[in-house]
């Protein structure tokens, strides 16, 4: 890819936009030269490469084979506006960071075709800020007001690939020739500096690939979905200590309390978290998080710790509120409980994607004929899957880097899929009686329960990365009065 054809010096001449309504309207020639100098070299020197370095060159490898001879963009996104001049976090794309590891804004990775074959990676970075024109201290995502960045050479030691200056990028790829295929929806200017050089269907392609890049979890991968389920668990008993301070104000002080956990022990929660309590439960996706919580209630918690490394889990309980199951929450509960268990069971490799979903789906509609609520037989409530006025959502979905990762995979290598060792998933079924359905008896009203684990397929089965919290009631009942003593 030629050079762009600008000045080397063209972000150091570039004058630093001001702030409206700043109490410093100007820079006098004294204090820009005062703050060009007097500062320490602070390069770091000999750093090891960053952990994911090898599985990110191998999964680039995958990549380079899959599109020969052309150009690939995967743009890490930019910063987006909260409100006014105040930022949302960010949070690098999936791609990207399945690529390369990094996880730094406006970042973009470009595969070069070379004559010979294969691909030359480059990684182009926003360099240290530039403190000859006093971006560093003038500039809103100057390093003295957001922190310093890596320099380009110290990208390079923690990447393993070559970096260079990404302000530099989009006039190189205007001048580029050849197909090329970019990540769509991240990165504005790359996308219309390629504008007269992409299609769409050519791209999609690419979304299509990386998204199935996902679907087998290497080494690196399986471990950190552990270290997300791990602390996810510990989130869980964080919550149970203080559901007593719950009751006292609001659903908001679960959320709190998780995001607490996350926030210690990663980056973030993977999604926002449902702190469902009472009939809240019977909203699938409850994310105000802002209602009541009430003894003799349930309590739907369906949250998941993000790691530092971006993976995130998605585990689901639902809890007693006061300890204690009533009569006829235990019978739902059962219910969930028996058709997580076959789902899980149909977990393996060999096994169709869809068979945990049905085996599922079966022990609900045999549940809820059982009770009155269908009329049978099972097979025929099955085949108009009249159950889903109650079960609703399908049972699960694969996980990873993104809480529904692989989303744009091909219909035929995700859910009619064959399972492969590797493959991690969700397995979570509900039933969720809303407050308002009078098709049931005024005591189910309200109940809402969803049981959800993290499963790995291994070489001979599956393996519960979750299974760090109970799932049966009495066992249930019995972990939360030892956390609450």
């Amino acid at each position: 890819m030629a050079e762009a054809k600008e000045k080397p010096d063209a972000a150091k001449d570039k004058p630093i936009k001001q702030r409206k309504n700043g109490l410093y309207p100007a820079v006098s020639d004294e204090l820009a030269a005062v703050m060009k100098t007097g500062w320490a070299d602070t390069e770091r020197r000999g750093l090891d490469p960053i952990e994911q370095a090898p599985y990110a060159a191998t999964r680039r490898a995958a990549l380079s084979a899959r599109f020969p001879g052309e150009r690939i963009v995967v743009p890490a996104g930019r910063l987006r506006t909260r409100s006014n001049d105040t930022d949302y976090p960010f949070r690098a794309a999936t791609e990207y960071v399945h690529l390369t590891g990094d996880q730094t804004q406006d970042a973009v990775l470009v595969l070069e075709p070379l004559a010979a074959g294969g691909h030359a990676a480059t990684a182009y970075l926003l360099p240290r800020s530039d403190r000859e024109n006093g971006e560093f201290w003038l500039d809103g995502q100057g390093e003295l007001w957001v922190g310093r960045r890596n320099s380009l050479a110290e990208g390079e030691q923690l990447l393993g690939i070559p970096c260079a200056d990404v302000r530099k990028l989009t006039g190189a790829l205007r001048e580029a020739t050849g197909p090329v295929r970019v990540v769509r929806g991240l990165d504005a200017g790359v996308e219309a500096a390629l504008a007269d050089k992409v299609t769409a269907e050519r791209d999609a392609e690419l979304k299509t690939f990386l998204s199935e890049l996902r679907l087998i979890k290497d080494a690196y991968e399986v471990g950190e979905l552990q270290k997300a389920c791990d602390s996810t668990a510990r989130g869980f008993e964080d919550v149970v200590k203080v559901l007593d301070r719950a009751e006292a104000t609001s659903e908001r002080y679960i959320e709190g309390t998780f995001f607490l956990r996350a926030r210690v022990e990663g980056n973030d929660i993977g999604y926002g978290s449902i702190c469902a309590a009472g009939p809240h439960a019977t909203t699938l996706h409850w994310v105000r998080n802002d209602g009541p919580v009430r003894s003799g209630e349930l309590l739907l918690l369906d949250a998941g710790v993000e790691t530092t490394s971006l993976y995130t889990a998605d585990v689901t309980r639902t809890l007693p509120i006061n300890g204690r199951f009533s009569a006829l929450q235990r019978q739902v509960y059962d219910a969930v409980y028996d058709a997580q268990e076959a789902g899980i069971k149909a977990v393996k490799p060999g096994a169709a994607y869809r068979d945990f979903h049905e085996a599922a789906q079966r022990v609900l509609a045999e549940r809820l004929v059982e009770w009155g609520l269908l009329d049978g037989p099972v097979e025929r409530v099955l085949e108009l899957a009249l159950q889903r006025r109650w079960t609703l959502h399908g049972t699960g979905h694969m996980l990873g880097l993104d809480v529904h990762d692989c989303a744009q995979a091909r219909t035929e290598s995700y859910v009619d899929c064959t399972l492969e060792p590797g493959m991690v998933l969700t397995v979570e079924p509900g039933l969720y009686f809303q407050p308002d359905d009078l098709t049931v008896p005024a005591e189910y009203r309200g109940i809402g329960v969803r049981i959800e684990d993290d499963l790995l397929v291994t070489q001979d089965g599956a393996r519960n990365l979750s299974a760090g919290l109970p799932r049966q009631a009495d066992e249930v009942e019995s972990w939360m009065a030892a956390l609450r003593g």
